[in-house]
């Protein structure tokens, strides 16, 4: 019997080609075994997106981020975004979605956020410390957009940043830190051990609702791939894609 894997960060799109390919030769130490629970689409729909949503919300979960508390969502609208709201939803958070995309509205309320937020209110430059306004925080923009998060997060919080939209900088203040306890927490998708990316789909199994994962994403043919990429980079693609490399 053939084991069902998956591949995640490692070497993945980022330190060889063949993401598109039909068949590739790897080491086996690259590979996570998939839960029964996950179809092959399924794992290609969450992707290394879906993951790194589901290590954010382990490590606020790890750090006490409690179910029922506000916790905000930045590029909402996006990949990372759009799984980690699905995820905080079914867990039991109140989640609130900030993008920059008004028209989405609907489609993150469908998916369980509870409060929609433009993304300029925070997008500027952070005060030291701004007022209390959640408890946890998933963040996949980076720059003013994570220094604002930190002012905002209540004592003893919990931010986890996964990503860099909006720059690899960050213009904030020790103040959050040292005045109201917050942790500002790392997530690291590329080079994750083993053990912990076999937990975080073992939890996507669990936490993740299947129609909702279905909502999110969108199938495209390889010929369409490159085109798609393009809009991605645009901001002109909400939710996951999967490349149907047999089409």
């Amino acid at each position: 019997v053939r084991d069902r894997v998956a591949r995640n960060g490692e070497v993945g799109g980022r330190g060889r080609r063949g993401g598109c390919a039909q068949r590739e030769r790897l080491k086996g130490e690259w590979l996570v075994k998939l839960p029964e629970a996950i179809s092959n689409a399924q794992a290609m729909a969450i992707g290394t997106a879906g993951y790194t949503s589901m290590l954010s919300v382990l490590a606020l979960e790890k750090n006490g981020v409690k179910s029922g508390s506000d916790v905000v969502v930045t590029g909402a609208a996006g990949g990372v975004g759009s799984v980690a709201i699905a995820i905080l939803a079914k867990l039991g958070y109140r989640v609130i979605a900030s993008t920059g995309r008004a028209s989405e509205a609907d489609y993150l309320k469908g998916l369980g956020a509870d409060e929609i937020i433009d993304r300029n209110e925070l997008s500027s430059p952070a005060k030291p410390l701004g007022k209390e306004r959640w408890a946890g925080a998933v963040d996949c923009v980076g720059s003013h957009t994570l220094a604002n998060v930190l002012s905002m997060t209540k004592y003893g919080g919990t931010v986890a940043a996964c990503g860099l939209a909006q720059g690899m900088d960050l213009p904030a203040s020790v103040a959050p830190f040292i005045l109201r306890g917050i942790t500002l927490y790392g997530i690291d998708s590329v080079m994750a051990p083993l053990a912990k990316r076999e937990a975080a789909w073992a939890q996507l199994a669990s936490d993740l609702d299947r129609t909702k994962l279905a909502a999110i994403t969108t199938e495209v043919t390889l010929a369409e791939a490159i085109a798609c990429g393009e809009k991605i980079l645009a901001g002109q693609v909400r939710g996951r894609v999967v490349v149907n490399v047999n089409a």
